[in-house]
């Protein structure tokens, strides 16, 4: 009777040997749909890198950072300023037809401005830490008035704190030129270079790119000018002397308006001379 209900007991190994043969591909097939799948995620793989091939232990390189977008822009912030040198030019007329200085805080901060250029007419039209976008915006009001015949610039070094690029800074520049150019036809304007100080000096790779794109719109534009202020505020090149500085290593001691002006000064005089056809001033 045992050997019965054995023979009985229905045979599970070959169930399912038959179930698996039933359900599994032929070895043949198994191995092309490994290949496809295989293929499959490499096409995935290359479609989603685009960098350099790995070599075997090599790692891949992190994608660069994108870059950080400038600082946003409120164009009314020194409205006050502006309205401040309306009104003091109407209590008192600034004199039509001589120099004006404009820009940012550097200029805005030369208190003995008339002093070292004496007796040139010099008007101080710099105003707050000003953008190159701002000197464009305020353009109207506070330079064409007076119909300069010599403009001085000096402005980007804010800009390059505010993360905008050499181009922004160098094509607001040339707007303003142009500008100036279609209002007052024969004004000479001076670019006074974006100074590399220390406060900034992991972005002087973009001050020294603005400062070349302007210096080479100046060379090719008649009635344009550079000037190079890094010799009269460096020890030696690309070594600021840091005597010079306040302790923000940004803003200048009175020392270093002294040099400065021994290097804008002969440009100015001589700018003058040939404007007003007078004789080159002396030097002081």
């Amino acid at each position: 009777m045992r050997q019965a209900r054995q023979q009985r007991r229905p045979d599970v190994t070959a169930g399912n040997n038959a179930f698996a043969s039933m359900t599994r591909p032929p070895a043949p097939t198994r191995r092309r749909l490994v290949a496809a799948r295989n293929l499959l995620i490499g096409c995935a793989c290359l479609a989603t890198w685009d960098g350099p091939a790995l070599v075997r232990g090599q790692v891949a390189a992190a994608p660069p950072a994108p870059a950080t977008a400038p600082a946003p822009l409120d164009l009314s912030r020194f409205e006050k300023d502006v309205v401040a040198f309306e009104q003091a030019d109407r209590t008192s007329p600034p004199p039509q037809g001589g120099i004006l200085f404009v820009g940012s805080s550097i200029f805005r901060q030369w208190a003995d401005l008339h002093a070292h250029m004496a007796p040139l007419p010099v008007v101080n039209r710099a105003f707050g830490g000003s953008r190159t976008a701002e000197q464009l915006h305020y353009l109207d009001r506070i330079v064409l008035p007076s119909r300069p015949r010599v403009i001085v610039y000096y402005c980007g070094s804010n800009d390059v704190n505010a993360n905008e690029t050499a181009e922004t800074i160098a094509g607001n520049y040339e707007t303003f030129s142009e500008r100036v150019r279609v209002a007052l036809p024969g004004t000479r304007v001076y670019f006074a270079s974006i100074i590399k100080a220390p406060q900034k000096r992991d972005r002087w790779d973009v001050v020294e790119a603005a400062n070349a794109r302007v210096r080479a719109y100046t060379a090719r534009t008649p009635g344009r000018g550079y000037i190079d202020l890094h010799p009269a505020l460096e020890t030696a090149p690309g070594e600021p002397s840091l005597e010079l500085y306040r302790p923000d290593r940004l803003h200048y001691l009175p020392a270093a308006y002294d040099r400065m002006a021994a290097v804008v000064r002969p440009v100015i005089a001589q700018a003058w001379a040939e404007v007003t056809d007078a004789s080159p001033l002396p030097p002081q």
